[in-house]
């Protein structure tokens, strides 16, 4: 295939949210990008914004918790040129969901995505899932961990350990997040053998939409006093995020695959280590 006939590559990015678009914004240039969200308005209105400052984008309405959605994504997404990118930021918050609805998208719908994707990997294909800091908050047995890396995901939701009712959106949100981070662990594995890598994201409390409503909620006192002790006492912005991604997608991290990266200003670390400060649970 010559350069006149040559296709871009494909940036697939879920979530059109402020980690969104700020990772489009930092690697999306000369890519073709689909965007995917579940919400028509807001998909529309930052597909227009992007198209007019330059961007090349496809903007497809996807439920990551469908798997008739995440495959048509995927297969969209493989048509229009080769994958290089899968940035994994769709999810929603204890704040906006029921225990069921944060374990339907936040854990089943990182392992449709994985799924969905692996077919289309190819030598240097990276994708990125974003969990949060608070999946690196609670311990879970070794047995259950290994039921969350490997259970067929239409099985994840017979998993005794994954039984909503006796769950709160608090409990469910860190149990999720945990599960996506041991998720990608094992789907290292298949994507290594395709010439592929996958990571995780934990990010700390930052400044999106979803993070202001989380700090207006019931826990939003106890949030802002884990970051005033934190190591870099602020709230972090969707572009720490953003070049974080950056970096883990490019050749300068070829060595690093099935591993989940803490971004969160050191606030997991003062939980555990600064004198006086209690941890959660």
């Amino acid at each position: 295939m010559d350069a006149s006939t040559a296709r871009a590559e494909v940036l697939v990015v879920t979530g059109a949210g402020g980690m969104g678009q700020a990772i489009v914004r930092r690697i999306g240039s000369g890519s073709t990008v689909v965007l995917a969200d579940a919400d028509d308005a807001l998909l529309a209105r930052v597909t227009d914004a992007l198209q007019l400052e330059g961007f090349t984008v496809h903007a497809v309405r996807t439920d990551v918790s469908s798997a008739d959605d995440v495959s048509a994504l995927a297969k969209t997404a493989a048509e229009l040129g080769p994958i290089r990118c899968v940035v994994h930021t769709a999810g929603v918050s204890p704040v906006q969901a029921t225990p069921q609805q944060i374990i339907d998208v936040d854990l089943v719908g990182t392992a449709r995505v994985l799924d969905a994707f692996e077919p289309h990997v190819q030598a240097g294909t990276v994708a990125v899932c974003i969990a949060s800091m608070a999946g690196s908050l609670i311990e879970l047995d070794r047995e259950t961990e290994q039921l969350l890396a490997a259970t067929p995901t239409e099985g994840l939701s017979g998993l005794s350990a994954l039984d909503t009712t006796t769950m709160t959106p608090a409990g469910a949100y860190p149990l999720a997040k945990r599960a996506n981070q041991v998720r990608v662990a094992a789907a290292s594995v298949a994507w290594g053998r395709r010439g592929g890598r996958v990571v995780s994201i934990s990010p700390g409390v930052i400044a999106t939409p979803m993070g202001r409503s989380e700090l207006a909620g019931p826990f939003g006192d106890g949030m802002r006093e884990m970051v005033e002790n934190s190591g870099c006492g602020r709230v972090g912005t969707p572009d720490d995020i953003a070049a974080t991604v950056e970096f883990l997608t490019s050749s300068g991290a070829s060595y690093i695959t099935g591993i989940d990266l803490l971004v969160d200003g050191g606030t997991v670390a003062a939980l555990f280590f600064s004198p006086g400060v209690s941890r959660p649970g």
